[in-house]
């Protein structure tokens, strides 16, 4: 799908953008733009790669004519650049409402100027019933992303739906760690809390598989392991061998929910089963072909996809978290 082909990366330099470049390099594309508003990720980012098909790009997604140079002769964009913390864009909505809503439209309207072939918009689980302004900005960010399905014959645009990524930038893994070495405890803020949990290299894969199967149209939902946050806690507290960690319950922030779903009750009315590792979510929207296309593939038989069933062992946390490379 991407042998000599050129591709625009917005929020390029993050840790889904650098994922996803270390894993397009070797399918031979002719050239990948990293378009982000971060000068000195990008020039750390060119210093490692070291790869003259990488190209790099200061800009916002705000700024509709920047992003509309950066796809000219763009043949395919993954649209990864995002406000996506939650107390961030609880206490700064205009900020999030900016990047997240008119952001987005901008790189569908640019896409569309410049005939782009298919735009791949990653959305996150919190964007399923939402709670907080980042699941809402998310959300619209879906319902966008679908329906400009139906301004262009062009231009191809998908959605695909993961839960939390293990390592990203500011993940909780991170964050737990310091804590274990530098204060002594692990804060939580409410020990029932569950989260889907996913590895960085996983979920590119997935996005990739989304990314050439997809038709446009479509909200691809990626089928996620299940984690107890105080469990992640405790097999990183033991993995540590620091003795007297204790876990610390502070009290869930506004718009923070204790399980997240990937997939909602009325979403699941239009919800098809891929695979053993996609749900696909079928708009609403009458768009050409998308119905047809998923005729033989079976209704889900359930109404919610939960973080708080399926829930891992210890050990199956070591693992994702040894594969991950976050345990020796």
């Amino acid at each position: 799908m991407f042998n000599n082909q050129r591709i625009l990366v917005t929020g390029g330099t993050g840790s889904w953008g650098h994922e996803l470049i270390s894993q397009l390099l070797p399918q031979n594309p002719k050239q990948i733009i990293v378009f982000s508003r971060s000068e000195a990720t990008q020039v750390a980012m060119d210093r490692e790669f070291e790869d003259q098909r990488l190209t790099f790009r200061i800009g916002d997604i705000r700024d509709k004519e920047a992003l509309s140079a950066a796809c000219q002769g763009v043949d395919y964009v993954f649209h990864l650049a995002a406000l996506k913390h939650v107390p961030v864009c609880e206490e700064h909505p205009y900020e999030a409402l900016k990047t997240n809503v008119v952001g987005t439209q901008h790189v569908i309207e640019a896409a569309i100027e410049n005939k782009v072939k298919k735009v791949i918009y990653i959305s996150t689980d919190k964007a399923a019933n939402p709670s907080n302004f980042y699941g809402m900005t998310k959300a619209i960010g879906e319902k966008l992303i679908v329906y400009a399905n139906l301004l262009s014959p062009d231009t191809k645009f998908v959605c695909v739906r993961g839960g939390n990524v293990l390592g990203t930038n500011g993940s909780v893994v991170h964050l737990f760690i310091n804590q274990i070495n530098q204060k002594g405890q692990i804060r939580i803020t409410d020990l029932g809390m569950t989260r889907f949990f996913l590895t960085l290299k996983d979920a590119i894969s997935l996005l990739f598989k989304a990314s050439i199967e997809s038709v446009g149209g479509e909200i691809f939902v990626m089928m996620m392991p299940t984690c107890k946050i105080s469990d992640l806690a405790e097999v990183l507290i033991e993995h540590s061998q620091k003795q007297g960690i204790k876990l610390v319950e502070t009290g869930v922030r506004p718009g923070e929910k204790i399980h997240e779903i990937l997939m909602s009750d009325f979403e699941s009315l239009t919800t098809v089963a891929y695979d053993d590792q996609y749900l696909v979510i079928l708009p609403t929207l009458d768009i050409p072909g998308i119905q047809s296309h998923y005729a033989s593939k079976p209704k889900v038989a359930f109404k919610s996809f939960s973080s708080e069933f399926n829930l891992m062992s210890k050990q199956e946390i070591r693992d994702i978290l040894q594969r991950g490379g976050f345990l020796s």
